[in-house]
């Protein structure tokens, strides 16, 4: 996602110099002799993450089994078995049914806000629609989280990626009342605010400055900009982005190059050493201070199931634009909640709160039937 690009117009020093404190020559070009070469990381976390991921969504496909809950002969790829996909006209992306996201712990407001289900803010983060969407997400996050990580260490990196996906999760919660959410793409989003901090913070490092900058906005821009579509979660791309921003601010700063001249040395020698600039402090103790209170915020607007859009009547554009092509409020995928009593299975269109009750036996395509007639 534009990261190689970013690292032809952008190198940075410190991935190629030495750590420690360093004479200067006296032919008028700076050169640094090595004292202990600057850690290199090898990448765990965001391989095991991919796998983490795919590892849920066969478990998706377990769970979902098709072939049981839908008629045989619509099932996408029936050979298969139970890991067959649901019918392009129910899932586009070869995956399950809503229904089964909702169970295995997909995002729905209602259950965090009415049933106390706050770990599917978490929870959906590892969950995903589809093949094309698993793929699409687990490509980038090798792209983007391997030099990270080999860059900034694992734990640094796994903080920014939860948070991220966290911050995300708020934000789609608060401004999109209905249907299921689920997805890494917060987490990646957060990854790419986090280098965009840590390029504003350690600017010093950068030799082609506005190279780097003018690349990863445009990169940034780019993506956001597919979160206009329909029926893609801009809300959780924007909340991750802007938790990830802050969070890069506060983890991935690093020391910078300071000539200083010692008292003990040959008369005009100097000698460079690494410390934190003020400006890096003040960055630091605002987002952490921004990020803590925004974080509070929005989970105390998600837990009283406050709708953002009722603040904010423009928002929703940052989410889709309508145009010929296409129109926001689509009601082809049509999200319902299912609330099981004894043999009775009801059934709420969580667009229009329209109810419907019947057997709790029927099949997955059926209720699926059901919820669109509802929300038709």
């Amino acid at each position: 996602m534009g990261e190689e690009d970013l690292e032809r117009k952008g190198s940075i020093r410190r991935r190629t110099s030495t750590r420690g404190v360093y004479p200067l020559q006296d032919s008028g070009v700076p050169e640094y002799l090595p004292v202990t070469r600057e850690r290199r990381w090898i990448s765990i976390l965001v391989p095991c993450i991919v796998v983490i991921n795919i590892v849920m969504f066969i478990i998706t496909m377990y769970v979902n089994n098709c072939p049981a809950n839908t008629a045989a002969d619509q099932c996408v790829a029936k050979f298969l078995g139970r890991f067959s996909f649901q019918p392009f006209k129910e899932n586009p992306l070869l995956g399950p049914s809503s229904r089964t996201l909702q169970k295995v712990g997909g995002l729905s407001v209602t259950k965090v806000s009415k049933d106390n289900q706050g770990w599917r803010l978490i929870s959906c983060i590892w969950l995903h629609a589809g093949v094309f969407h698993i793929f699409a997400n687990m490509l980038s996050l090798l792209v983007i989280g391997i030099k990270l990580e080999q860059e900034f260490g694992f734990l640094r990196i796994g903080i920014i990626y939860l948070v991220s996906g966290f911050g995300g999760s708020l934000l789609s919660s608060i401004f999109l009342q209905n249907g299921i959410s689920v997805g890494a793409s917060g987490a990646l989003f957060g990854l790419l605010g986090a280098m965009l901090s840590e390029l504003i913070t350690n600017w010093s490092l950068y030799e082609s400055k506005f190279g780097a900058l003018i690349t990863l906005v445009v990169v940034v821009a780019l993506n956001l900009a597919v979160g206009i579509l329909p029926y893609v979660d801009n809300f959780a791309h924007i909340g991750g982005f802007i938790s990830g921003f802050l969070a890069g601010f506060v983890l991935l700063v690093q020391p910078q190059n300071e000539y200083v001249h010692i008292a003990d040395a040959a008369s005009g020698q100097q000698v460079q050493r690494k410390r934190h600039k003020m400006h890096q402090c003040v960055f630091l103790v605002t987002a952490l201070v921004v990020l803590v209170i925004g974080m509070v915020i929005a989970i105390v607007l998600v837990l009283r199931g406050v709708d953002g859009n009722d603040k904010c009547s423009w928002c929703h554009y940052l989410n889709c634009v309508p145009s010929s092509r296409w129109k926001c409020n689509d009601q082809s995928v049509a999200y319902c909640q299912t609330l099981q009593t004894g043999d009775t299975m009801q059934i709420t269109c969580s667009s229009n709160n329209k109810t419907t009750l019947t057997s709790a036996n029927q099949s997955d395509s059926i209720l699926q039937s059901l919820c669109v007639q509802l929300c038709s």
